[in-house]
């Protein structure tokens, strides 16, 4: 079979568009439950405060948590279409990158439960506790989501940089793409590995997360519009 063949097949150009309406819904679950639910009620670094947002916004909170689930399943579909999508090219480094991503989506699923416990946490305090204790404990366990999905996001980051990898290797996906996705991957990988060993990343977290944001986003974002649009195609022959 030849590349302008397996290109060709349907069920690869079904998996690609699948793949990017899912990516649609990930971007929009991911803006509602991190920006607008988690940094409206969490960011303020007040234990005291964030408790009594999340025990004034419970309903809000509780739409966050169901917006990180349908992340989670919507993760483990896209890594299933993308192993479809990138098989014709390697079909052993696909299944990895498939794997990656499951693995970091086993770890946000893990960090979720974690948003559960925190909730439960505010909902009904510990019996002999006072405020400050209570708050503390939340605050602890909202700092076990966040140190649980970072690592999550360090097999994130390669997952993206083999699927830039592959890309690169292929004969018939934009190269361009691909050498994007492979520089957000390397910032996602370097930024979880600064995060839990520089003492001092506080210091220069916007800087680390400028770092990862502005190449993530582009790329993840004309991957989805390349797989909305063109990948599965068939390849045109003079």
């Amino acid at each position: 079979m030849t590349d302008s063949q397996v290109v060709a097949d349907m069920p690869v150009r079904r998996a690609a568009k699948l793949a990017a309406v899912a990516y649609i819904g990930l971007f929009a679950l991911g803006i509602f439950s991190n920006f607008f639910v988690l940094e409206r009620l969490t960011g303020s670094g007040d234990a005291i405060a964030t408790v009594e947002n999340i025990a004034g916004s419970a309903g809000l909170f509780r739409a966050g948590i169901v917006g990180f689930l349908a992340i989670f399943v919507l993760d483990v579909f896209i890594a299933w279409l993308l192993h479809v999508l990138f098989r014709p090219v390697n079909g052993g480094l696909s299944l990895l990158a498939a794997w990656l991503r499951l693995v970091y989506t086993v770890f946000l699923g893990v960090a979720t439960v974690f948003l559960v416990v925190a909730l439960r946490l505010v909902e009904t305090p510990a019996a002999g506790f006072s405020l400050e204790q209570s708050a503390s404990k939340v605050m602890s366990v909202l700092d076990a989501f966040t140190i649980t999905w970072l690592i999550g996001l360090l097999m994130f980051g390669l997952h993206l940089a083999l699927l830039g990898y592959l890309m690169v290797k292929s004969q018939y996906m934009p190269r361009l793409i691909g050498i994007i996705l492979l520089v957000a991957g390397t910032t996602y990988v370097f930024d979880t590995v600064a995060n839990l060993a520089f003492s001092n990343y506080e210091a220069y977290e916007n800087v680390f997360l400028a770092i990862v944001a502005v190449p993530s986003i582009v790329a993840e974002l004309t991957f989805t519009i390349w797989l909305l649009t063109r990948a599965g195609r068939p390849i045109k022959t003079a």
